[in-house]
């Protein structure tokens, strides 16, 4: 009888304890601002920034200050929530990693990926549609992705990013080479060790300027479309809506091609390369 009323008793204050507690968690959940609530909190933004990325991110060597078009965009994003840039070094194929640890808060001119995607909530409008290009040796250009699908090519990527998953896709009979960032695929062009490096065609028009190699926009010609991604958590409802309102506008009033477009010709980017109608 005494276990039987104590176990009532204890079902009761369950209960009860629940009924309690439920509202607080209900409204954390419900809560739409609160990531962005917690960032206006800490003050800042915690954006990745990479070496070997420019234009989208450049860091000066005798300051360690860092500049480019992507570092501009965030810190738009930074100045319209009320807070300052913190960067964090990282690379493309750490950023899964990087959202789960609270490392960033958001990243920029990421490609979707289904497996990224189970932690990460991407936004659906691009802030720029890119295409993937391949550079090649001097004098080697291609004009289709075919012409490197075979056991004698070898083709390098960034390890972990979408570059590699196109090449794996595309290329499953050549030798596919994934190293640690942009600067080592480089290497292994210049070192003769690579027939290609798969690259986006703004990075690889870029590289064009030290005269590494040509670069191709191979058939069938894959558009890359740069979104931006923020870490899966309860509250991050009102952030999306905040950053695609951003990308809209930002895009319909052509803030985004205008600003890219400068970006490129300050550093001599020949754009003629593009196919006619190819719209970023």
């Amino acid at each position: 009888m005494k276990f039987t009323v104590m176990r009532t008793l204890m079902a009761a204050l369950t209960i009860g304890f629940g009924l309690l507690t439920a509202p607080i968690a209900a409204y954390a959940d419900d809560n739409p601002s609160a990531v962005i609530d917690q960032i206006r909190a800490s003050g800042v933004l915690k954006v990745p920034v990479m070496t070997g990325e420019e234009p989208g991110y450049i860091k000066d060597p005798a300051t360690g200050q860092w500049s480019g078009f992507y570092y501009e965009f965030l810190g738009e994003i930074a100045t319209q929530l009320g807070v300052k840039l913190e960067p964090v070094e990282t690379t493309w194929g750490n950023l899964a990693a990087d959202f789960q640890s609270n490392k960033i808060d958001i990243a920029i001119g990421v490609n979707p990926n289904p497996k990224r995607g189970l932690v990460v909530d991407y936004l659906w409008e691009p802030l720029f549609t890119d295409a993937w290009a391949v550079l090649t040796p001097p004098g080697k250009p291609v004009k289709t992705w075919a012409e490197l699908n075979s056991p004698d090519k070898t083709v390098v990527v960034q390890k972990g990013s979408t570059m590699q998953v196109v090449a794996e896709a595309l290329l499953p009979k050549a030798k596919i080479t994934p190293v640690e960032d942009r600067g080592l695929a480089l290497m292994e062009l210049q070192a003769g060790r690579a027939d290609g490096v798969v690259l986006s065609i703004f990075d690889a028009l870029q590289i064009t300027n030290q005269k590494i190699g040509n670069v191709s926009l191979p058939e069938p010609i894959l558009r890359n479309p740069a979104t931006l991604a923020v870490a899966r958590k309860p509250g991050n409802a009102g952030f999306i809506n905040f950053l695609t309102n951003w990308i809209l506008q930002e895009r319909s009033l052509g803030l985004a091609q205008g600003k890219l477009a400068r970006s490129w010709e300050a550093r001599g980017i020949d754009l003629s390369i593009l196919p006619a109608g190819f719209s970023f």
